[in-house]
């Protein structure tokens, strides 16, 4: 009989844990991934180039562990992921944060360096305008100064030259609009600008000066024969007055 019971209530107390454990399972949250785990799997999405999820992962981590000893590699390799799936205004914007929060970073060279490609990488053609282009000519400036002779040094100063290129057939593009307009004064002084400033993309800029002479002997021939109209137009008033 005493067996009999002690049988009963080993069943008893089993059945209370498999039912308790069966409520975990069904009514309990599922246990976090750790900062680790998160960063590993960013990392297999990058080298999978699947940097969407790459993207969601490391600003997963960033905002559920500000604190992780992760969080320095993650803010780069987001502002990376960014720039690999071409959204480079994000890309530079997390490059500069990136910058600013990390000023000594060992990395600083190339963030410089990325910081200037995505701002380059947002021009898209000569009618538009290049305001990403003088700025991103800006950091490729700051690195050949801080960091002369590096690759990364090498690198900037052909991407500076191709931003100067865009800049200077941008220039050459409104001028050419202001002359089919028939407006050569502005583009006189237009193409006038061009010879004087971009000197370093010198085919661009001797067709400018040559454009230049044309289209300020026209700019001279328009204003002296406005100022003739203007005359006799002030004469023909005059006579009608009489």
């Amino acid at each position: 009989m005493h067996k009999l019971l002690r049988s009963l209530l080993l069943l008893g107390c089993l059945g209370s844990f498999s039912a308790c454990g069966i409520i975990d399972m069904v009514y309990l949250p599922p246990a976090e991934d750790t900062a680790q785990e998160i960063y590993e799997a960013g990392t297999d999405a990058m080298a999978e180039k699947n940097y969407v999820r790459a993207v969601e992962l490391f600003n997963k981590l960033r905002d559920a562990y500000p604190f992780s000893p992760y969080i320095t590699e993650v803010e780069l390799a987001l502002a990376d992921a960014y720039f690999l799936d071409g959204e480079y205004a994000l890309a530079a914007e997390a490059y500069k944060d990136f910058e600013s929060l990390h000023p000594r970073h060992a990395a600083i060279e190339y963030v410089i360096y990325q910081l200037g490609q995505s701002l380059q990488n947002q021009f898209r053609s000569i009618d538009r305008p290049t305001t990403e282009l003088y700025e991103a000519t800006a950091y490729y400036d700051r690195l050949l100064q801080q960091y002369p002779g590096t690759k990364y040094a090498d690198a900037a100063m052909q991407k500076k030259a191709e931003c100067r290129r865009y800049m200077a057939e941008h220039e050459l593009y409104i001028a050419d609009m202001f002359w089919h307009m028939e407006k050569p004064g502005p583009a006189w002084r237009r193409y006038t600008y061009i010879a004087e400033n971009f000197k370093d993309v010198p085919d661009v800029a001797q067709h400018a000066a040559s454009k230049s002479v044309v289209a300020y002997s026209e700019y001279t021939e328009q204003f002296n024969e406005e100022r003739r109209e203007a005359r006799e137009g002030t004469w023909k008033d005059w006579f009608r007055w009489l």
